[in-house]
């Protein structure tokens, strides 16, 4: 059935981003993890209070209350605060671990049911496309800044650049 190879690819991209954000942090202190570039740019720790706090609320009781909620602090989620790598990686489990539970639980039937988000009606399939959307776009400043502070030292998390022939020998035997 379509709607469950959609369920289940929605599952595993999403995956394959949460693997990215836990490499990088692999590789970063906890300071590191607070740092900020010049400007208004946030820092990893910040990041992923807004991605654990939109998880949170988009994905608790998710068909049966409205996507954001009367708990939510977005604001919140940009200040700066004292948190410790462990408390970071804490939270970053916790809005995972509802976010795909959520998604794990979802029958294929669900995808046509109406949800709401900030009281807008959206389809299931549609609330998750905005995941698909919302999700890779935070990790990809994750692994920029990741980059940024580690320079030289950085461990990469795809084909290391000038290494793609190694690859394609490796994997392909060309």
């Amino acid at each position: 059935m379509i709607e469950q190879l959609y369920l289940d690819s929605a599952i595993t991209r999403l995956s394959y981003y949460k693997m990215l954000g836990d490499k990088t942090m692999e590789q970063l202190t906890g300071e590191q993890l607070h740092w900020q570039p010049d400007g208004e740019p946030n820092s990893i720790y910040l990041i992923i209070k807004h991605l654990s706090g939109n998880m949170l609320s988009r994905w608790t009781d998710f068909l049966t209350s409205d996507g954001e909620k009367p708990w939510r602090d977005r604001d919140t989620e940009f200040e700066e605060a004292e948190a410790s790598k462990e408390n970071i990686l804490d939270l970053w489990e916790k809005g995972w671990t509802c976010m795909i539970n959520a998604l794990s639980a979802l029958q294929p039937a669900d995808l046509e049911k109406t949800i709401f988000i900030r009281n807008e009606p959206h389809f299931v399939i549609d609330a998750v496309n905005r995941q698909l959307c919302h999700v890779p776009h935070h990790v990809g400043q994750i692994v920029y800044i990741g980059k940024m502070i580690r320079k030289e030292n950085w461990q990469s998390l795809s084909i290391p650049k000038g290494h793609s022939q190694d690859f394609n020998r490796e994997k392909f035997g060309k």
